[in-house]
């Protein structure tokens, strides 16, 4: 059986651009000390507050590749581990994104871990403690995680139920860094950079922002997040009507609840 070599396609997982991120505490030296100490992490908080980036910032930072994995539903251990597959006539062996991080020493990032299956995050409990191994039972094969390698999850945990919450035998391989909203300056920057607009203009969309989130729980799962925020700034500055934007990229992506949608929009009338 051939085997696919991906050290050639791991180059591509390699950020060779310095990504724009403003810490908003000591996280960058936590995850620093993390990999030197070769602790997984679990980064907790809402949805669109930087978690990703945060990633993409570190692993250009510690120059290691990037392994990004979004859950949901349907993953399953062969989705990160690795499956055979048909090639020519022959059955071949494709490593999955887990397996490259680990044999490529790159840091493997679960997005939204609670998304998948139960028995699908057991896969990673061998490389979250101290035995740094990864088990691929359908070759037989123990890998030894090489020093280089990191494993990090996140998950929001203002939408987690009994049914979708992180099992304490797996919370407990892990250290965590609670992630917010940045605060008004920072989020100010991030908007006014990431959506190539004024300051002005991205003051208000983070006054507008923050309003909707003080409806959490009160009709909304959550507020806008710095995300949306930025995509409202991008349609106001490539020459869109601010309300239309703000209801595009806002207001309508939060709820489909006609009463909270005209709220939302007295909200944005009351801004712009």
């Amino acid at each position: 059986m051939e085997k696919i070599d991906c050290a050639k396609e791991v180059s591509s997982f390699f950020i060779e651009n310095e990504p724009y991120y403003l810490p908003q505490g000591k996280e960058v030296e936590l995850c620093e000390k993390a990999f030197y100490f070769k602790l997984p992490i679990l980064l907790k908080g809402p949805t669109g507050c930087g978690k990703t980036r945060f990633m993409e910032y570190m692993a250009w930072r510690l120059k290691r590749p990037l392994f990004t994995i979004s859950c949901h539903d349907d993953l399953s251990t062969s989705d990160l581990v690795g499956r055979y597959l048909i090639k020519g006539g022959e059955t071949v062996w494709m490593d999955g994104p887990l397996t490259m991080a680990v044999k490529h020493g790159g840091i493997c990032y679960l997005d939204e871990i609670v998304e998948a299956r139960k028995d699908t995050t057991v896969v990673i409990h061998p490389l979250a403690d101290d035995r740094r191994k990864l088990p691929i039972e359908k070759k037989g094969q123990i890998i030894q995680a090489p020093d280089q390698f990191m494993l990090a999850i996140s998950y929001n945990p203002g939408y987690q139920s009994v049914l979708k919450d992180l099992k304490p035998s797996t919370r407990q391989r892990f250290i965590a860094i609670d992630f917010g909203y940045p605060d008004e300056d920072r989020e100010v920057k991030i908007v006014a950079h990431e959506a190539k607009i004024e300051t002005d203009l991205a003051q208000s969309l983070v006054r507008l922002g923050r309003m909707t989130r003080n409806l959490k729980d009160q009709g909304l799962q959550e507020g806008a997040s710095t995300r949306l925020l930025i995509h409202a700034g991008k349609l106001i500055g490539s020459g869109i009507d601010p309300s239309l934007s703000c209801e595009t990229a806002i207001c309508q992506p939060l709820t489909d609840d006609p009463e909270i949608l005209n709220g939302l929009m007295e909200m944005i009338r009351a801004v712009f």
